[in-house]
């Protein structure tokens, strides 16, 4: 297993991690992001009973604390069973297909399977996110109608939103995949 340091699109730190399973046929790649920050979220917290606790004061209604509590506990509920991603990885099987797996800080685990025979490519693709140009990972599925067309654009690691360099590393590690198994066909 190979670990290499990148960063983001927003300059934060995230690691990449290559494994190599059976020689060039099959590799995982996983990324990941930093942990919550008990800072950050003793920030939020502390900012929403503040406001609540004025608001009590101003209203002199118990329930308005009652509510602040009840409404950060089930906001962080939310946050981290549905939005906070520690860790994306990209398994590419030669022989099977691509698996996208996204690890949230609940430890709930949502899975995504592409099977190899619908896979046209994976490369590098740019947008325009926030008045920047940014680079993405995706994987391009056949069109079932047309065999030169693209039905369908997967974009790859979402939430991290690795820079070109850390996305380079990755495409060349699946093109090798690609090469092992157009060679051994």
């Amino acid at each position: 297993m190979q670990e290499q340091q990148f960063t983001n699109i927003y300059g934060g730190a995230i690691s990449l991690q290559c494994r190599s399973y059976d020689a060039a046929s099959c590799r995982e790649f996983s990324v990941c992001t930093q942990k919550l920050s008990l800072r950050g979220l003793t920030a939020c917290t502390c900012a929403v009973w503040l406001a609540a606790y004025a608001l009590f004061a101003y209203t002199e209604n118990s329930a308005v604390l009652s509510a602040a509590i009840f409404v950060t506990l089930i906001g962080l509920l939310f946050y981290l069973h549905f939005v906070k991603i520690d860790q994306e990885s990209l398994l590419v099987i030669a022989s099977l297909g691509i698996q996208m797996t996204s690890y949230y800080a609940s430890g709930k685990e949502s899975t995504t399977f592409i099977e190899m025979n619908n896979v046209k490519d994976v490369v590098i693709n740019e947008a325009i996110y926030m008045q920047k140009v940014i680079y993405y990972l995706c994987i391009l599925l056949k069109d079932p109608v047309d065999p030169h067309g693209i039905s369908e654009v997967v974009p790859v690691f979402q939430s991290s939103k690795p820079r070109l360099d850390c996305l380079v590393e990755v495409y060349k590690r699946c093109q090798e995949v690609f090469d092992h198994s157009k060679t051994s066909l």
